[in-house]
Parts: structure tokens; C-alpha cells; sequence
């Protein structure tokens, strides 16, 4: 027996939830954005009617308004979209508890064990939509399918407010023609090498031989050959059960561009503080340091760094995303924004375990027990009360020994126009 997968995604989530409280701006193109002000100046969302208009999510609220001029705009309230989530996935798990949320605007359900109490899955996902648009005022596209990828497709096929039924009978007709780049986890850059190699569609992917398909493109390649030949079995997880933490990054939008390496040395204190901060905070460390790097025409290059031995001192992160960005990056262009991600993590005891008898450990085991004494006095005292003397008074927009996401970067939804 096949599973019965729900894929649901929130329209226009943040502006959809602003909307909730700025009701006068329901029939004029509006989004929400970051404060210009502060340079993060970026579309996070945008309403139906501004999406008419050309606007996109990610790009700048300049870029936006040369294409319409009217655009409204609010600033996010990110406390009460993850408010909003809950309550979304609360509905959710009146049909299962199977329910694995992908962001915070979407979700996945294995609702096959639900069949008998609620009927089918297409029934299941349209009451869902009722009952969000009754209860909350918002409205989600649901995919429903025997798969998570198909699922996840179907949500994508129509929007606003509409389920798609994706079926071992139709997914040929109804997903094969698209455009490769439709199909999950399929990127630009994989697009283009397999756009090159004559495969533009999804069924010319499902069609091609999986060896040239891994050869040109590793296990990514083969991944996405089954994908696109519904051969998915991904289980969806239990909303209880506890997320894998995979990485731990920190970014800003500077105050002002970054120019030369003081001020990268400064930036890189800062944002490495936090990340180590985290890690610490959840019993890990880090093989590896990874580098994302925006200028000011908001062109990204992303570099990343294996280290010797696992860490979580800021110390050690700093130096790995500084050599990293020597390495990558020439010292007189200027920088608009850093992000410096912990990747490659593993458990702090195992760990230690792995790096037991490595005499460069002294050193670092060093810096993290003075670490965490910082960590004892932000948490008896709060997050500004002790930090690097380089952060202190700089004028590029870090807080002193701020650990709260407040600090990141205003973080965008999944690169997508929905």
C-alpha cells in the first residue's frame, strides 16, 4: 500500500500574517522588508498583488519599487510568524502526529495511518485549508502524494489556496514536462550542467542513464534520478522528535561596507563569537568553517575550510574564516555582508575522544574553558557583559557579546516566488 504524503505551504507567509494586522493594505501591493536604515533592505515577502508587479522575494526594496512604485511596506515581526507556525502545525496534528515541519512555513504529513478516520488525502488536505483560512485567516497549497518530493511538487504546482493530487498514474503527465529546474533540490548550477547536456525537462532527467547522471554530477546526481522517477522513500519524521542540528552560522548586514582587513577581523570576532557561543550552547563541534561573502551588487561567493580537529572556540573559528577569506577574496573590494557557518558538527564528547591525544588541543582546550566562563558571566549577567575588546565601540553595526538571532542577518524565506 502506497503512503498518503500532504505537502503544506503557507502563501505568502510573513506578508500573509502582516496582512492579519494592516488590513487596510489587503487591495495595495505590499511586502515585507528589512530596515533600510539599517542596510537590510531586502524583500523578505510580498502579497499576491505585488507579485503581479514583478516583485520577488530576496531582492532590494529599490529593485522593487522601480518595478512598483506604490509598494507598501512593513518590517517583520519574526516572533509572531514562528506564533503563527505553531498554531498551523497544531491544526496539523489533529490528523497525525506525523507531521515534520521543512521552515517555518511549511510542513510535511504522513496522514496514511488517518485515512480511515478522515478519508482521503486530497479530503484531508482541503479541510486543512478550511480550517487554516476559518480558524487563522491565511491560506496554504497542499500537495498531496505517495512520496515527500511529490508532494513537496504538488504544493508548488498551483498556487494560491489549491491542493494538487501527484498519483503513481499522473506524476508522468504532470510533473515530466516541467523544466528540470522545477525539480527539488535542482539548483541553478546543476540546471545549467544538465541543461547543457541536453536534459531540460524532468522527464529527460527520469529518462537519462543514472551513471552519466552520478558521473557528472556525484550523489546528488543519483538522488535526483530517482526523485524524478518517484522513487522516493524519505520517512516523514514525528513532530516530537528531536531536529539533527546539521549547521550553526551567524550573519549581518553591515552598517556599512566592510573595507580592509581590520574591519574583517573585527566582523569575523563578532559573528564567530556567536557561532562558537552556539555550539557550545548545544554539546557541539565543528569540523568545518564555511564563508559566505555578499558585496554591495549583492553578488554571494561561498568558500568553506576543513580544520585538524573539531572546536567550538571562537578563536579557532575566527582564524579558519579569515585565512578562508584571504584566501578568496580581494582585500580592497568591499564587503556588504558576512555570514561564517560551523559545518561538518559532531558531538562535543565525541569529540573529544577523537582529538584526546593531539597536542594542539592544549591550546584550545585553553581557549574553551575561558569561553565558557564568558558563557557563565552573559548568562548570570546577559549577553553584553563581557566581550572581545575589537567589537567594543565599532561602528559596522555588531553588539557587544550579543548572542541573540536578533543579531543575525534578517534571515529570507527559501529562495522562491510564491
Amino acid at each position: 500500500m502506497d503512503r498518503v504524503i500532504l505537502h503544506c505551504d503557507m502563501n505568502g507567509f510573513y506578508a500573509s500574517v502582516e496582512l492579519i494586522d494592516y488590513p487596510h493594505l489587503k487591495d495595495k501591493p505590499m511586502a515585507v522588508c528589512g530596515s533600510p536604515e539599517n542596510r537590510h533592505g531586502i524583500i523578505l515577502a510580498k502579497n499576491e498583488i505585488a507579485k503581479r508587479y514583478g516583485v520577488v522575494t530576496a531582492e532590494t526594496l529599490w529593485q522593487a519599487r522601480k518595478k512598483c512604485p506604490g509598494l507598501q511596506v512593513v518590517p517583520p515581526h519574526h516572533d509572531k510568524y514562528r506564533h503563527y507556525s505553531r498554531l498551523i502545525n497544531e491544526i496539523y496534528l489533529r490528523y497525525t502526529d506525523m507531521v515534520e515541519p521543512f521552515s517555518i512555513d511549511e510542513s510535511w504529513l504522513d496522514v496514511t495511518a488517518s485515512t480511515n478516520l478522515f478519508g482521503t488525502g486530497s479530503h484531508m488536505a482541503d479541510e486543512i485549508r478550511e480550517t487554516v483560512k476559518k480558524e487563522l485567516g491565511l491560506t496554504l497549497s497542499a500537495g498531496v502524494s505517495f512520496n515527500k518530493i511529490f508532494a513537496k511538487m504538488g504544493s508548488d504546482y498551483r498556487k494560491p489556496d489549491a491542493t494538487t493530487v501527484i498519483s503513481r498514474e499522473n506524476f508522468k503527465e504532470i510533473l515530466w514536462p516541467l523544466d528540470v529546474r522545477a525539480m527539488f533540490f535542482v539548483g541553478k548550477a546543476t540546471a545549467q550542467k544538465l541543461h547543457d547536456f541536453g536534459i531540460k525537462t524532468i522527464g529527460e532527467l527520469a529518462a537519462a542513464d543514472k551513471k552519466m547522471i552520478s558521473g557528472m554530477l556525484g550523489k546528488q546526481g543519483s538522488t535526483i534520478h530517482d526523485y524524478a522517477n518517484g522513487l522516493d522513500t524519505t520517512p516523514v519524521a514525528r513532530y516530537d522528535q528531536p531536529e539533527q542540528i546539521k549547521s550553526v552560522g551567524n550573519g549581518i548586514t553591515f552598517r556599512r561596507n566592510l573595507h580592509g582587513m581590520e574591519d574583517i577581523k573585527t566582523a569575523v570576532t563578532g559573528l564567530s563569537d556567536t557561532v562558537a557561543t552556539r555550539l557550545r550552547k548545544h554539546g557541539l563541534k565543528a569540523f568545518g568553517v564555511k564563508v559566505d561573502i555578499k558585496d554591495p551588487s549583492l553578488k554571494v561567493i561561498s568558500r568553506q575550510q576543513q580544520l585538524d580537529n573539531p572546536t567550538n572556540v571562537s578563536e579557532v573559528i575566527a582564524s579558519s574564516a579569515i585565512d578562508t577569506i584571504k584566501k578568496s577574496w580581494r582585500m580592497r573590494d568591499p564587503i556588504r555582508m558576512l555570514t561564517i557557518t560551523a559545518i561538518n558538527l559532531c558531538d562535543e564528547n565525541q569529540a573529544q575522544q577523537l582529538s584526546l591525544f593531539s597536542n594542539e588541543n592544549v591550546l584550545a582546550e585553553k581557549g574553551e574553558k575561558v569561553e565558557r566562563a564568558m558563557d557563565n558571566i552573559r548568562k548570570k549577567f546577559g549577553t553584553g557583559a563581557i566581550s572581545f575588546g575589537s567589537i567594543i565601540n565599532n561602528d559596522i553595526g555588531l553588539d557587544a557579546g550579543s548572542t541573540d538571532p536578533a543579531f543575525s542577518d534578517v534571515r529570507t524565506p527559501p529562495d522562491r516566488d510564491d
